[in-house]
């Protein structure tokens, strides 16, 4: 009792000063019980699941994909269904389907066709399926609550060779296979069925399924998938197969496939056909590539000391491509990161697989990366990509919507990881534009709707700006504190699907503070990032500093100063300093020496003008 007692009153006291708009459907979620003030998911929260097995016949020749999906799906919303959506994410490439993204007209094709549908073991009729561009949806039988519901379709259409979005044909001898079932959309408790088309420039929201998947190419083509691969006795060859086996548990690098074995063309077991076998348990999605010419290196290491548990990190790329030798290095590096250091999480799945691609884009337990023309590149892109595997994967984030969930975890990952890879990187990814757009015509409050984001702000708003957020709550909280608010998100909604408030209320609630005065002006609202140095003056003790904020945003101050004596004090101040709003704030310095020149700048600042910046004091 005295338990429950102390945990309302400190919840009320948390949230006594709340501050942030919640928008109707957010209101009706708390109302209904399915997610809690606390920022934990409420007694009532659930959530939709699904059983998928595919087979799937891949030609690399033709790019012909023949599949065959079958999904057990479970109802377990308090509604009755009466209609199923589906998601038909390869008609981006089929013809009149409208979309953002710039394709070439010769890319373009009849997009997925559906050629039968079982619906609970009895024929459907496809022409009762009503298909609308990526969107799919038809009436069924009403779907009680906690009922399961068995769809089998059978379907077809052709890889896209150029305009490679995400997924498609990399060379002639590897492919890149994304996003190529019928799938069920999302019910949740917020909106519904998801309805937003893919457009080619929002991202995805799936639900958490299990996956069993059976992937037939020709002989020579090696495939690495979501999932835990089940017959690699049978798929490989007995060398290559051994060396898969000691690369997952060795902390030295594997030449899993090397150029003399390419040479034999001898890889995969000698038939015509191999059937590669994946099992992936709890995920929101499947990805495969395959090759036939693509060097593999490989190792793992231990990502959670308490039980032993390893991650696998592959390389999986052409040798023609110098940049990807070191990539194994950077990925081990960035998952090692990850499970020790930030977010200081045991790296979740039992692979990391980074596949020489075209794209920069992440899937579960997979990366599809072009080569880079430098290092600092292959490091923030493959560090950046592999951090996408908390969020939003181990987080059912709705991408379609809420871009930054996402985005600037993944940004801020790549800002503290790459140092630690290569401690000469400074990255600033993102500094300049946001500063510079802010205030503009295509500034808008971060928790805009991806889909609502225009011109410069749909970089901004799901990349550095909240990277930027995150950072400075890092900072002002510190360490131990904000790993502890963040360790409560993440035990919060790993495996379910958190929305804005329930990160919010989470990152509240874990570090037993109410921040929703940052919360509020850095997310919620519009603002020129911009701060100025107004005033350095004599005092008895030193020098009092005084700092303008031009704007509503809490930034965070980092000052050089410069002694008469040319030594040199740096000088730091949290976001906490603009809490109360004030337009103004005194920096006091002690010292006896004298001031010639203070600099205000950081790597990770976005001030607008920086020309305010600098006071040369005049003694």
């Amino acid at each position: 009792m005295k338990i429950k007692l102390f945990s309302i009153l400190f919840l009320v006291s948390l949230y006594a000063k709340a501050q942030l708009p919640i928008a109707p459907v957010f209101q009706q979620a708390y109302q209904n019980g399915t997610r809690d003030v606390s920022g934990a998911p409420g007694s009532k929260y659930w959530q939709n699941t699904a059983n998928y097995d595919l087979k799937i016949d891949f030609n690399p020749e033709t790019r012909l994909i023949k599949g065959t999906v079958e999904i057990q799906y479970t109802n377990n919303s308090p509604n009755v269904l009466e209609e199923i959506w589906f998601k038909l994410y390869p008609n981006l490439y089929k013809k009149g389907v409208p979309r953002k993204s710039k394709l070439n007209e010769r890319d373009l094709g009849e997009g997925v066709k559906i050629t039968s549908i079982l619906l609970n073991n009895q024929p459907k009729d496809t022409s009762t399926l009503v298909i609308d561009g990526t969107n799919m949806h038809t009436k069924v039988p009403a779907l009680a609550p906690g009922k399961t519901m068995n769809f089998k379709i059978e379907y077809n259409y052709i890889l896209n060779k150029g305009s490679h979005q995400r997924t498609g044909q990399v060379d002639e001898g590897a492919h890149f296979i994304a996003y190529f079932f019928p799938r069920i959309a999302v019910y949740d408790d917020v909106d519904g069925w998801n309805k937003i088309p893919y457009s080619g420039a929002e991202e995805f929201y799936n639900d958490f399924c299990n996956f069993k998947a059976a992937i037939t190419v020709p002989i020579n083509y090696a495939v690495w998938a979501t999932g835990d691969l089940s017959n690699g006795a049978e798929v490989f060859a007995k060398n290559i197969y051994k060396k898969y086996q000691l690369a997952n548990k060795s902390d030295q690098t594997v030449d899993v496939i090397d150029s003399a074995e390419l040479a034999k063309n001898k890889v995969t077991a000698q038939k015509p056909f191999n059937t590669f076998r994946f099992d992936a348990k709890n995920v929101v999605d499947f990805a495969f590539a395959t090759s036939n010419h693509y060097l593999w290196k490989s190792n793992s290491l231990v990502v959670d000391p308490k039980t032993g548990r390893r991650t696998r990190v592959d390389a999986v790329f052409n040798q023609k491509h110098k940049d990807y030798y070191e990539v194994i290095d950077f990925a081990r590096k960035t998952v090692h990161a990850m499970s020790y250091v930030f977010p200081k999480w045991p790296f979740p799945y039992s692979h990391e697989t980074v596949f020489d691609g075209l794209d920069q884009m992440e899937y579960p337990m997979m990366v599809n990366d072009n080569p880079t023309q430098n290092k600092f590149d292959a490091i923030t892109l493959t560090d950046h990509e592999i951090f996408h595997t908390m969020f939003p994967f181990y987080m059912g984030i709705n991408e379609t919507k809420y871009g930054w969930m996402d985005e600037g975890w993944a940004t801020i990952g790549e800002w503290l990881i790459s140092p630690m890879i290569d401690s000469t990187i400074v990255d600033d990814y993102g500094v300049a534009p946001t500063g510079n757009s802010s205030g503009t015509k295509d500034d808008s409050p971060i928790v805009t709707l991806t889909t609502e984001l225009k011109g410069s702000g749909s970089f901004t708003n799901s990349y550095p700006k909240p990277g930027f957020g995150y950072l400075f709550v890092k900072d002002y909280l510190g360490d131990e504190l904000f790993t502890k608010a963040l360790h409560n998100y993440i035990s919060n909604w790993n495996g379910k699907h958190p929305m804005p408030y329930d990160f919010f209320y989470s990152m509240n609630t874990g570090a037993g503070e109410n921040m929703d005065w940052f919360w509020k002006r850095w997310f919620f609202e519009e603002g020129v990032t911009d701060m100025a140095i107004k005033s350095v003056n004599k005092t008895n003790g030193g020098y009092d500093i005084e700092i303008e904020n031009k704007s509503n945003k809490p930034l965070p101050i980092d000052l050089t100063i410069t002694y008469s004596d040319n030594s040199i004090e740096k000088v730091h101040h949290t976001i906490g300093v603009w809490e109360k709003e004030n337009k103004t704030f005194v920096s006091s310095i002690k010292t006896n020496k004298q001031i010639s020149k203070v600099v205000m700048k950081s790597d990770h600042v976005p001030d607008k003008n920086r020309s305010d910046n600098t006071f040369v004091v005049k003694n």
